[in-house]
């Protein structure tokens, strides 16, 4: 009996490890096949039939439709390049310019994945609609209050993510550096 009693309780104890694990893995993902470039993260990967189990059971959760490596490439931020969290109530300046692609948007998410609420209706910019300067470089500010201007309002969230998507692109799985793939800088310039 006790032989029974202790292999029910090893058998639970590792159903609750191994699906803790899973949406562990599932909601934070992990770094397999990653790449990162300053506060930019890529999986390149992502799109194509040789994705890795994590990604998949990620993406099949949040039901986003990835990019397919053909087409492009998806950079994700969550933190600025010195690490403090984007925070909606700070104003985040990225600068610089992208790497070379056909068209790229620049998207702001919520924690849980959708469109930032504004009375704007402004989610995001284009490369199409992008102010730029003459050496082709831009400047996009992202603050709760209105700015002059590329500006995106946040609404005043406590915390969201950017997505930088790149169409018809040289940036890929074997990209590894600024170098390879000169990505704008994203810095916070103070708070509220």
């Amino acid at each position: 009996m006790r032989l029974i009693v202790l292999a029910l309780v090893t058998l639970f104890v590792a159903t609750v490890v191994g699906l803790g694990l899973t949406w562990t893995t599932a909601t934070r993902g992990v770094d397999v096949g990653t790449i990162t470039i300053g506060a930019w993260t890529a999986r390149p990967k992502t799109g194509t039939s040789s994705i890795d189990p994590y990604s998949r059971a990620a993406i099949a959760r949040s039901g986003e439709l990835p990019v397919g490596t053909g087409d492009g490439v998806t950079f994700t931020a969550l933190k600025d390049d010195s690490g403090r969290t984007l925070d909606g109530r700070c104003d985040i300046v990225i600068k610089g310019v992208t790497p070379p692609a056909r068209f790229w948007t620049l998207t702001l998410y919520n924690s849980k994945g959708e469109l930032v609420a504004n009375t704007l209706q402004r989610y995001g910019f284009t490369s199409q609609e992008i102010v730029r300067a003459s050496d082709g470089s831009f400047e996009i500010r992202i603050a709760a209050r209105p700015r002059s201007g590329n500006w995106l309002p946040t609404g005043g969230i406590d915390r969201y993510s950017l997505m930088l998507r790149l169409y018809d692109t040289p940036v890929g799985v074997a990209t590894r550096s600024q170098k390879d793939a000169p990505m704008p800088s994203i810095a916070t310039a103070g708070c509220t």
